[in-house]
């Protein structure tokens, strides 16, 4: 690990990105242009936010299951709107074997419409429905401008496919998963606020009927979309041939959702809670939530190392993540700058004068403080410091989004200037015109993030681009 400093985020946020994601261990780039490798370290966050979300999606009553990579071409060709939406990032397998394909496989870029063809075999009657189903996999959108965790050519996710009787159950799926799922996964896991909205008609996913999003705002002033949920209406199933014999025996078309997150949410983290010294890590989040650095030399070894294993044991009996850094080949100060660098929520310092006097030192990486703590006290007060460093850093990204949130720009070119400028979120009346939309981008390269679902009431106000009623509040600016 490199011991020079870090790019500084206000000089070079980008370089900042790249250079901790890969100092840290998280992932690097693969022969394939696009296509990362994600590095132990990075799939242990990863698998941490699998966890998060799999034991609250099947708390919602939904099941897994998984539908093949390769999509007959025919199949995703049938969604029309789908495949114009996806057309330039689909990538198409036309041989196998050593012979041409009779049919084109395309590399799902998600699975709408190979698992709308299924349902049309598992869906005969109203006693077949709700079909709630989630499946983990990896999809391929052949992306133009890459970036670790947060655009790869291929990437990991959860995508979510459901079936409902009525309307109303399938909205009520749609804003369930939004705010039961993903808000509490995002907020209270990783410790990235949100701001919950609809997306307006051009930003929508291709084919649905309303788009759902959350929307984090990183440290540069730019948005991250974190997770989002459609409401995809009768289309897909219509598309599909899927119809069912209602309670009244007459045909009908269900109702339908598609939800998902993605790996990005590994780059989410950093950039929503890392400094200029590298990661700073939720603790609900974090591989080892306390690594354990002996001191010691020659013969004090054993016995500092054994204090050390027994401290290990009691912060696992009570829970803790932990890890013993005993590398022979590595100094103190080498493991400790590694422990910040990869975010260490707590690093507990042992050695011959802490053993003599009952203490061990434990250092805080979201607010660099040090502190003595005696040994008996240790899992209590360990576990009292990783609740405390969960909630200050969401506390921390809250005032930092509401800090970068412009309620009241003061008009068009104010406005225009602040997300030219990355500044952050800016909300303002909107027409709900798709040109007063288009002008803000082209002006600003800014696009409407979401519409509010807590401002959607219509505003008295008006359009900050044409000057006409507004129909509500928009939140634009620039997203990765």
């Amino acid at each position: 690990m490199s011991s020079a400093p870090l790019p500084r985020q206000s000089d070079d946020f980008p370089a900042w990105y790249g250079e901790v994601v890969r100092r840290a261990g998280l992932a690097e780039s693969s022969a394939i242009r696009g296509a990362m490798i994600i590095k132990p370290y990075g799939y242990a966050i990863w698998e941490a936010i699998q966890r998060e979300l799999d034991d609250r999606i099947k708390a919602t009553g939904h099941e897994n299951l998984y539908f093949p990579l390769l999509v007959p071409a025919s199949v995703l060709a049938r969604e029309g709107d789908l495949i114009e939406g996806f057309a330039p990032e689909v990538a198409v397998v036309t041989a196998a074997g050593g012979k041409e394909l009779e049919e084109p496989l395309a590399v799902r870029p998600t699975s709408e419409a190979l698992i709308w063809s299924t349902y049309a075999r598992w869906v005969q009657s109203y006693r077949d429905l709700p079909l709630l189903y989630n499946q983990w996999a990896n999809v391929v959108r052949w992306e133009l401008r890459p970036r670790l965790f947060l655009r790869t050519t291929e990437f990991l996710w959860q995508e979510g496919h459901t079936a409902h009787e009525t309307e109303a159950e399938a909205l009520a799926e749609t804003l369930t998963i939004l705010h039961d799922v993903y808000a509490d996964t995002i907020e209270q896991v990783l410790a990235i606020p949100v701001l919950r909205g609809r997306k307006s008609e051009s930003e929508r996913f291709p084919g649905a009927v309303d788009t759902y999003t959350l929307e984090a705002l990183m440290r540069d002033g730019r948005a991250l979309q974190a997770a989002t949920a459609h409401y995809l209406g009768q289309g897909f199933a219509r598309t599909f041939g899927v119809r069912y014999t209602g309670r009244d025996g007459r045909p009908e078309h269900p109702y339908a959702t598609s939800w998902g997150a993605t790996t990005r949410l590994v780059g989410g983290v950093v950039m929503t809670h890392g400094d200029d010294r590298g990661l700073r890590l939720p603790p609900r989040v974090a591989p080892h939530q306390v690594v354990i650095v002996p001191i010691a030399r020659g013969d004090e070894d054993a016995e500092v190392h054994e204090a050390a294993a027994a401290v290990a044991g009691e912060l696992r009996s009570a829970g803790v993540r932990v890890r013993v850094d005993d590398r022979p080949g590595h100094r103190p100060g080498f493991k400790f700058h590694e422990c910040e660098v990869k975010g260490v929520p707590l690093r507990v310092e042992l050695g011959r004068r802490d053993l003599a006097a009952g203490t061990v030192t434990v250092a805080r990486r979201d607010r660099g403080e040090k502190e003595a703590i005696r040994l008996a006290d240790v899992p209590a007060r360990a576990a009292a410091m990783l609740d405390d460093i969960q909630a200050s850093l969401l506390r921390e990204a809250r005032d930092e989004q509401r800090r970068r949130t412009l309620r009241d720009p003061g008009g068009y070119d104010a406005m225009v200037g602040y997300l030219r400028d990355a500044g952050g979120f800016a909300a303002a009346g909107w027409c709900g015109r798709r040109d007063c939309e288009a002008r803000v981008k082209d002006d600003s390269s800014a696009t409407i993030r979401c519409l509010p679902l807590d401002w959607e009431h219509p505003s008295a106000g008006a359009c900050i681009c044409c000057g006409r009623a507004a129909a509500g509040e928009a939140v634009w600016a620039q997203a990765y």
